[in-house]
């Protein structure tokens, strides 16, 4: 946070112990060597207050190791484990019996099944409405 007596950009460090307020140098924020400042700054704060990183290939940040499908199917499978987990955590604790009835069925099952089994069957119906639109954006996409 700035005081009202500091020149300090908004959102930028305070200078560190001992350090001049003025960007580091004793002169001013420029090179002992008189010339301003280049516009390669590692990590820092460049002299007119911006914030850079140092990037490599990619247009990431040097150290930062790329996405890979890999990682990807990692990420993945480790949610599919911790959603099974839950699956069976709520089958666990919905084990009493309902009555249900559909059409000209009726039946009782456990609370936990008929509920699995119409989230099967949303999930069914939103990927074949899914799949339609799809289908019709690639035919649109195929004529212009």
């Amino acid at each position: 946070m700035t005081t009202p007596d500091d020149d300090r950009p908004a959102g930028t460090a305070p200078p560190a112990d001992g350090e001049p307020p003025n960007g580091g140098a004793a002169n001013g924020g420029e090179p002992p060597n008189g010339e301003p400042p280049s516009g390669d700054v590692p990590n820092g704060e460049t002299p007119n207050g911006e914030t850079r990183t140092r990037e490599g290939r990619h247009g990431k940040r040097t150290g930062e190791l790329p996405h890979s499908r890999t990682g990807a199917v990692w990420v993945g499978i480790c949610v599919t484990v911790l959603m099974l987990g839950l699956l069976i955590v709520f089958i666990a604790q919905n084990t009493e019996t309902v009555d249900v009835t559909f059409l000209w069925m009726d039946g009782t099952v456990p609370l936990s099944v008929a509920l699995l089994i119409a989230a099967a069957g949303a999930g069914l119906l939103a990927t074949i409405v899914g799949t339609i639109r799809i289908a019709q954006l690639r035919r649109l996409n195929r004529r212009s």
